[in-house]
């Protein structure tokens, strides 16, 4: 909810109530808007805590409106892939050029890296 992705996240998210319970629709774009608000400011703060009780809130809202409308699966994944698209199945490339000298170490990796010297 924070990031530059954000309208069309919330778009996404209104539509798919919009289509499943048109008279809540508003309601759930301005509580999103408020949400983004309060996680901007736990973000800002680093407060952890409420940014994940935030993240759990809408997660459980999603999900029971999934549980009750399946159909929009599909375009509840097309939503979730737009904002978080490093989950997608689709192939990445990563290019790496490092250059050490004398006594220098290089470390790299294209994700988690772990590194235990003695």
């Amino acid at each position: 909810m924070a990031t530059d992705a954000w309208e069309r996240t919330r778009d996404g998210i209104v539509s798919l109530w919009q289509r499943t319970s048109p008279s809540r629709a508003e309601g759930v774009q301005g509580e999103l808007d408020a949400t983004r608000d309060d996680l901007l400011t736990a973000r800002e703060t680093g407060d952890e805590m409420t940014e994940q009780e935030l993240c759990d809130a809408w997660t459980g809202r999603v999900r029971r409106l999934l549980s009750e409308r399946p159909d929009i699966a599909e375009d509840l994944r097309r939503i979730l892939v737009d904002l978080a698209p490093e989950t997608n199945d689709a192939p990445r490339s990563v290019h790496m050029r490092a250059e050490a000298s004398g006594s220098g170490r290089v470390y790299q990796a294209g994700r988690d890296q772990h590194i235990a010297e003695r």
